[in-house]
């Protein structure tokens, strides 16, 4: 899986994707992550990125071109359109399944990372095919966005974990919230771990670890929970 980030910021979504897991996967080769500097891309020489809106307003919009030349360099560098994601709050809300779609159905996508008030809807038209939000909320541009469906898309990718089950047993996985986790010591702050957990029962450890998902996906999220077809 390779993945393209076109960014104003390189460094600092480089900086984060490229430690721990998602680090070492990319030096055994499993994954790959390139940012792109949106403004090497500008035709001027003050490496202008955006412009006042037609209509009026306040802020400004990023401009179509550099965005089209970065995203058409990385189209013919790799001999094909390449599945291309605006991360934008206008967009359908990222979900452990699209994680999922995202890591089986591509071998290679682009993120583009909006600022300001967002970028001119033309170069949305001509090469966005799916446009992301991570949630009902705004932030001050696309690089926090990108950084998590990289993230989540790439550990899923094999090799990147030990194995399947690094991410079958997580939360939202099939449609369930994580049961607890707890580590040494047995007891701390006067709070101990529960007797199941110590009691080296594997079948007991399962049967409490389903339970205290469904109790903890029924008590934090009701929406997920009636989804649930249970027995």
């Amino acid at each position: 899986m390779r993945i393209d980030i076109m960014t104003l910021f390189p460094d600092v979504v480089l900086d984060m994707l490229c430690e721990s897991i998602l680090g070492r996967g990319q030096e055994r080769g499993y994954i790959r992550i390139e940012c792109h500097q949106i403004r090497d891309y500008t035709k001027n020489k003050q490496r202008q990125v955006d412009d006042y809106p037609y209509g009026g307003g306040r802020g400004c919009v990023m401009l179509a071109q550099p965005l089209y030349d970065c995203w058409k360099h990385i189209c013919d560098e790799a001999a094909m359109r390449v599945h291309t994601i605006y991360m934008t709050p206008a967009g359908s809300v990222f979900k452990q399944n699209d994680a999922k779609r995202l890591s089986s159905e591509y071998d290679r996508l682009i993120l583009v990372c909006g600022r300001y008030e967002g970028v001119d809807q033309r170069f949305i038209d001509e090469c966005v095919d799916e446009e992301i939000s991570i949630g009902d909320f705004v932030l001050t541009g696309g690089e926090i966005p990108a950084m998590v469906v990289a993230d989540a898309v790439c550990r899923l990718i094999p090799g990147v974990l030990p194995d399947e089950e690094s991410y079958t047993n997580d939360s939202h996985w099939d449609g369930l919230l994580e049961h607890p986790h707890y580590t040494r010591p047995a007891i701390w702050m006067d709070r101990a771990v529960p007797d199941v957990l110590l009691s080296g029962h594997h079948e007991n450890i399962n049967k409490w670890r389903q339970e205290q998902s469904l109790i903890r996906t029924r008590d934090r999220r009701p929406d997920m929970y009636e989804k649930l077809e249970l027995t």
